[in-house]
């Protein structure tokens, strides 16, 4: 009996014409992390990676591990490779899962039918593979919402395999798939958690410490150096670079005032960074954070003071009265000289104002405004003398 592994992609399945490239990229690295256990087959079918041992006594169980450690693969489980006749499944699903059955109390079944070429269905499957399980049992009972053990049974194009629940895995896209960066790394837990995010999103990572001593032990520098050395194992291979930073801070430290020391300081490490990223042909330059700045809320947007006779047109609202005759006055915008007209009523044609009147609603008009200057024009020179006369005053003038 056999043992493989089965790896299942997530959202990679969802590609296009380039799906092969990431597939490509998913089997590359898994060889990648098998190699020093041993010699594996790598191959994919229908969304699935399956990796078998071409040796005997290979290490499955770390093998697996490393294999959960790879961006790309959604879930996995261990299985057993069987021909497609039902007899040989029960055998193999007894012999392979039979001593874990014996000690719990509940179980399941459920079947994947890819090969629908297959003659019994997947509730067959299920309803007759649970039957040969409970006559070998008699302990077990059926629960179908929480069982101890969920036995799965997948029929594909060339062969069955048997195996027990899946396993959650890493997710996310292939690295490699998305570029490559420079990922600044500190001594705390922001850098990493950032690192581990962007890996998870297709992107190869190398990274980048500043090292000023004595303000910085070797304790901090070697901490650093564990931290690149656990993010291998997600992010794949990459390289520290480590920068003497003592005589920049210093620098900024005698000639920068003390408010601009902080900003001032990230600032020229995002600049070596920069040049780092571009000698090394990088896409991107990853900051975990942002430079230290007191927070403060943004202000409420505070609406601009417009003038009544330069607001908008409103389907709603129309000047109370006019200087001459509303038959095409436009619309505008409510004001404190203004009146609400519903829109169905009929429109009023309000009547010739005697001279007197005139010269009190010239007060109301801006003299501003380019609508009014023709009309202006047309007045009689006494009016417009007085007009000129008096000082007519804008809200934003």
């Amino acid at each position: 009996m056999k043992e493989i592994i089965l790896a299942y992609q997530g959202e990679m399945t969802l590609k296009g014409l380039n799906r092969g490239k990431f597939e490509a990229r998913l089997s590359k690295i898994i060889r990648w992390r098998l190699e020093p256990l041993g010699k594996f087959k790598v191959y994919q079918a229908q969304s699935t990676v399956f990796i078998e041992p071409k040796e005997e006594g290979l290490d499955m169980d770390e093998a697996f591990r490393r294999v959960s450690h790879v961006f790309g693969i959604v879930k996995m489980s261990r299985a057993v490779e069987c021909p497609k006749d039902f007899d040989a499944i029960c055998e193999t699903a007894e012999a392979y899962l039979g001593e874990t059955l014996r000690g719990i109390r509940t179980f399941k079944v459920e079947a994947k039918r890819a090969d629908k070429t297959y003659p019994m269905k997947s509730p067959e499957i299920c309803r007759e593979l649970g039957a040969y399980l409970l006559d070998k049992h008699h302990h077990l009972r059926v629960d179908v919402h929480n069982p101890q053990l969920e036995v799965m049974v997948e029929i594909r194009d060339h062969s069955a395999y048997v195996h027990g629940p899946k396993v959650e895995a890493a997710g996310g896209l292939p690295v490699g798939t998305s570029g490559r960066a420079l990922n600044l790394l500190s001594g705390g837990i922001d850098s990493p958690v950032a690192a581990w995010c962007m890996a998870r999103r297709g992107l190869a990572l190398h990274h980048i410490h500043f090292a000023s001593p004595p303000y910085t032990s070797l304790r901090a520098k070697l901490k650093v150096r564990d931290l690149a050395r656990e993010l291998v194992e997600y992010t794949g291979n990459c390289t520290l670079f480590v920068v003497p930073y003592t005589k920049p801070q210093e620098y900024i430290r005698d000639n920068a005032p003390d408010v601009l020391f902080t900003v001032l300081m990230r600032r020229s490490m995002l600049r070596i960074a920069n040049r780092a990223a571009a000698k090394l042909e990088l896409q991107a330059r990853a900051w975990p954070r942002w430079p230290a700045r007191r927070w403060r809320p943004w202000p409420a947007p505070t609406p601009p003071r417009i003038c009544p006779c330069c607001a908008p047109a409103s389907a709603w609202t129309r000047p109370r009265s006019s200087l001459f005759r509303a038959r095409s006055a436009p619309l505008r915008r409510p004001s404190n000289l203004t009146r609400i007209a519903a829109p169905s009523s009929p429109r009023r044609t309000p009547r010739p104002a005697p001279p007197w009147r005139k010269f009190w609603r010239l007060r109301r008009v801006c003299p501003t405004c380019w609508r009014w200057k023709r009309k202006l024009l047309k007045m009689s020179r006494k009016f417009t003398s007085v007009w000129v006369g008096k000082r007519m005053i804008c809200c934003d003038r």
